[in-house]
């Protein structure tokens, strides 16, 4: 007994099997057109070729006046305190910090915080130590 589709004819049965014989055998190209198939992924020795991500002179990096490690702590602190309506004080940056289960080790900073209104996250950052950006002229 022959096997084929009682829903299309020969021809079309024969396109189909030619269209998924990569795919079956595992080996090779699953469509028939170039232009279907996905790019391949850049190797080790293909990226030492891609030009840089970004022009010279506007790679990302640290800002004058911060160190890697302050940015960092940065990023966190203003992750934590963001939707806190400044200008505030201390009390209330630690109590939205505990609001939104912020780590012990923020609100144990926050806590540290010296008494005072603050009108910013700069501001913040600046009294617990975490650097202060300086503008380059």
């Amino acid at each position: 007994m022959e096997r084929g589709s009682a829903k299309h004819g020969p021809r079309l049965d024969d396109q189909q099997k030619h269209e998924t014989e990569g795919l079956v055998r595992g080996t090779g190209p699953t469509h028939t057109e170039e232009w279907k198939e996905p790019e391949p992924l850049p190797t080790a020795a293909d990226e030492e070729l891609l030009p840089p991500p970004y022009p010279p002179g506007h790679e990302p990096g640290t800002p004058a006046g911060i160190t890697p490690e302050g940015v960092e702590a940065r990023s966190n602190l203003a992750k934590w305190i963001s939707g806190v309506d400044f200008p505030t004080d201390r009390d209330a940056l630690v109590a939205h910090a505990e609001s939104v289960f912020a780590p012990d080790t923020v609100i144990d900073a926050l806590r540290s915080l010296p008494d005072g209104t603050f009108g910013n996250v700069g501001q913040v950052a600046a009294a617990l130590g975490l650097g202060i950006e300086e503008k380059r002229s």
